[in-house]
């Protein structure tokens, strides 16, 4: 048995995102943190963010229009008071972004004072998204970063992957922190922790085309449902309309912004199609927009649609999409002059770990924050730029909770060290791979974008095999990056099927042939009932 290192700390973050370097710098003039990053902390989904982040700054917008917005994005199935609590404290949060030097974008005003820049994206019915340029998540990130690497009650842990929550013997319902996989020493750690906060971002790796970065594996989501938490609404994976279409370019989007300001979505022939099923044509939302193309590619056989704004002057273009139009170069596509090969890809999990407004799950002192969490806010289809704000509200909303709860007495008992004695080094690291790509192809396949009853069911067949394969392997092996990853894609890849075919109506990101019609009554898809484990060591 290895001797475990024991780390301790106030609050354990799970993730190095918006989410979870908000909340620790929200903290951390109160206690010791600790940030686990899986890869380097500047990794994650939040620095290819492009768009944006929504709130309402102009005098002609209001909150009632930013919440009746989302509503109607999230196809009857948000949680009203969820929306209104994040719409109204966005302004505020955006403030103290500002503060720490984000750099958004600013125009002069009528008066001839500098003003916020702020553009509009689809579901939007004001121009309300504060954005640096057309890289307004790194500008956020980068910024967070630093803040972060200044504080010294922040202690961020580099490369390192969670395992499993860790549960009090006495209380199964109380986390009192997690193991923890240190990826350079390969060996399995403790981190003993009065609060735990996952901001470990969503699970868009289970698909095949995906734009996400390789860490979106969703570990908190799968950690948490076995640990006994429950989560929700685990079918509506939005799948972002315009990837860009290249061999070298995995994961690079197109910004939504682009159709904002004029793009057109087309074949290869230049002929415009997204009339035909919207009207509001480009500008509708992203799950109208995904399926039309993947209709039209269905339909013509074709690999990509295409997305032209050429018609705008080359000036305008390279000044709003500095970073777009530089990639694309260097790709041998000039944007100013020619459209732009798209195709979808998973993009982000509108569900996850259920919470409440203080970010709490149903273990005490398990917090959920971003993307791992579902709060109500995005219903069965996320509106654009909402998501990096959620980040930063309930961020806020966790450190207040937890602030207010430090001077309790933190629970001591012994964590046993995790148990390496009966297993080995596995020299089979192929199979994992293969395991990998099967699972990633037939999530792509039978529960993308249009899903049917059959596709589901053959899926969740698929699922049953692997699992019981994959827990085989590790119940046998030593533990490593990608058979952890696997294990957690496994776990979620099931959550959404089970939630999928929970829901026999077709509604936002849920689209079922065989249920084509929206139910007049809907409700989230819960998962619970699951065997509470106790330590998975």
């Amino acid at each position: 048995m290895h001797n475990a290192v024991e780390h301790r700390c106030d609050v354990l973050i799970i993730g190095s995102g918006a989410a979870g370097l908000s909340l620790a710098l929200k903290l951390a003039d109160h206690c010791q943190v600790i940030v686990l990053s899986k890869s380097e902390v500047s990794e994650g989904s939040t620095r290819y963010a492009q768009g944006g982040i929504a709130a309402v700054f102009d005098a002609q917008d209001s909150i009632d229009s930013h919440v009746q917005d989302t509503l109607i994005a999230g196809a009857g199935l948000c949680d009203e008071d969820a929306v209104r609590y994040t719409a109204s404290r966005a302004k505020s949060c955006m403030q103290w972004l500002i503060q720490f030097g984000v750099p958004f974008d600013t125009e002069k005003g009528e008066d001839g004072k500098d003003r916020f820049h702020l553009t509009r994206e689809g579901g939007h019915s004001h121009r309300r998204i504060l954005h640096a340029a057309d890289a307004t998540g790194e500008a956020v990130q980068i910024t967070l970063v630093d803040a972060v690497n200044r504080h010294p009650n922040i202690h961020v842990f580099e490369r390192y992957n969670a395992v499993d929550l860790i549960k009090s013997k006495h209380n199964p319902d109380e986390c009192i922190g997690a193991y923890v996989w240190n990826r350079k020493l390969e060996h399995v750690e403790v981190i003993r922790s009065r609060f735990t906060a996952l901001a470990s971002g969503g699970a868009s790796k289970v698909y095949q085309y995906t734009s996400n970065p390789d860490v979106s594996s969703g570990d908190g989501i799968a950690m948490a449902w076995r640990a006994g938490c429950r989560v929700a609404n685990m079918e509506f994976n939005q799948f972002h309309p315009t990837c860009l279409f290249h061999p070298e370019a995995r994961n690079f989007l197109i910004s939504e912004a682009l159709r904002g300001e004029g793009a057109i979505l087309c074949h290869a022939n230049g002929e415009r199609f997204m009339h035909k099923f919207d009207e509001r044509g480009e500008l509708a939302p992203r799950d109208i927009v995904a399926r039309a193309i993947d209709y039209e590619m269905k339909r013509l056989g074709e690999d990509c649609m295409y997305l032209d704004i050429s018609h705008k002057p080359a000036d305008f273009i390279v000044k709003h999409f500095p970073n777009i139009y530089r990639r694309c170069r260097a790709l041998g596509i000039d944007i100013t002059r020619q459209p732009i090969p798209v195709v979808p890809a998973a993009h982000y999990s509108c569900g996850g770990v259920m919470t409440n407004f203080d970010a709490r799950t149903d273990l005490d002192n398990l917090y959920a924050v971003g993307e791992v969490a579902y709060t109500g806010l995005h219903g069965a289809n996320r509106m654009a730029s909402n998501s990096l704000l959620e980040c930063i509200v309930f961020a806020h909303a966790a450190a207040d909770h937890i602030t207010t709860r430090l001077s309790q007495p933190a629970n001591d008992e012994p964590i046993p060290a995790w148990d390496e004695s009966q297993v080995n080094n596995s020299d089979e690291e192929v199979v994992i791979q293969h395991n990998w790509h099967e699972l990633r192809l037939f999530m792509w396949d039978y529960v993308g974008i249009v899903r049917t009853t059959k596709r589901l069911e053959r899926a969740l067949r698929r699922i049953e095999m692997l699992k019981q394969e994959i827990e085989d392997y590790y119940s046998n092996f030593r533990v490593s990056n990608n058979l952890l990853e696997l294990r957690n894609l496994v776990t979620v890849a099931e959550l959404i099927v089970r939630c999928a075919m929970s829901r026999k109506e077709s509604r936002g990101l849920h689209y079922n042939l065989d249920f084509p019609d929206s139910m007049e009554n809907a409700s989230p898809s819960i998962l619970a009932g699951r065997n509470r484990e106790q330590n998975s060591a």
